[in-house]
């Protein structure tokens, strides 16, 4: 059984700066067993990161999409992205983005000014947003557990090239329900019409290892990647002027 001072020194081993920023995807499951669940893991993480800037994703592109709802409650919609970012987005301290769809929860240094402005934002990952500034800040990103379909951020380097083919063509009107505000956001939302494309980014992996943007670590019994932000969006721009339809 994983405890809190056991998944720290892994985190230590995998070479995360404990004084960046992290920013985190999730399979509680891929972990193993731990003394206090998945509480542990996000202790972990949060101790770990004390000094620096911790994130998570809390997205409701499933609930806010497709004609279920069109109104983002920022204070009581769950995220669609699993338990870690249920959890840590009710921990004391932690702050969450304003974007309808692709929200983002932080805690730690500059944790307000990361999530500042994203209620103005017209696409899913724009460059100004919280996954343009994962870049800016020179983050590091785990996938723990999770493999490189999970990758938003190669969304966000999609969008920043200007890769075509990957938004809907027209805004979907959306709120966001902010205390007593209700503040309209319209969207260009992610669109592939070959079907879900976060699926082929696995096809970068190897070429994120070759050119050291990723290395491999564990934390727990996960098998886990644990990428560069800059890196990882300097060689895919690289990969997507070459060819656009990489991923496609």
């Amino acid at each position: 059984m994983y405890t809190k001072k056991s998944l720290l020194a892994d985190l230590k081993a995998a070479g995360i700066n404990p004084r960046g920023t992290l920013h985190v995807h999730s399979s509680v499951k891929s972990v193993g067993e731990c003394e206090n669940g998945a509480d542990t893991i996000l202790d972990a993480l949060i101790e770990y990161m004390r000094d620096g800037l911790l994130t998570l994703p809390t997205h409701t592109w499933d609930y806010v999409t497709g004609g279920k709802k069109n109104i983002f409650d920022h204070s009581n919609m769950p995220s669609c992205v699993g338990v870690l970012t249920n959890l840590f987005m009710k921990r004391e301290g932690v702050v969450r983005s304003l974007h309808p769809t692709h929200s983002v929860a932080a805690i730690g240094k500059d944790a307000t000014a990361f999530i500042a402005g994203e209620e103005l934002s017209k696409t899913p990952c724009p460059r100004d947003g919280c996954y343009g500034k994962l870049y800016d800040r020179d983050a590091q990103i785990l996938f723990l557990g999770c493999p490189l379909s999970k990758n938003t951020y190669i969304h966000g380097v999609e969008e920043w090239n200007t890769i075509p083919n990957r938004l809907t063509k027209k805004q979907q009107s959306l709120f966001i329900k902010y205390g007593d505000e209700l503040i309209p956001c319209p969207q260009y939302r992610h669109h592939f019409a070959g079907g879900d494309i976060s699926e082929n980014y696995v096809r970068a992996e190897p070429i994120f290892v070759e050119r050291g943007a990723a290395v491999y670590c564990k934390i727990g019994d996960s098998h886990s990647v644990l990428c560069s932000a800059i890196k990882m969006a300097d060689i895919t721009s690289e990969v997507l002027q070459n060819e656009p339809d990489f991923f496609a």
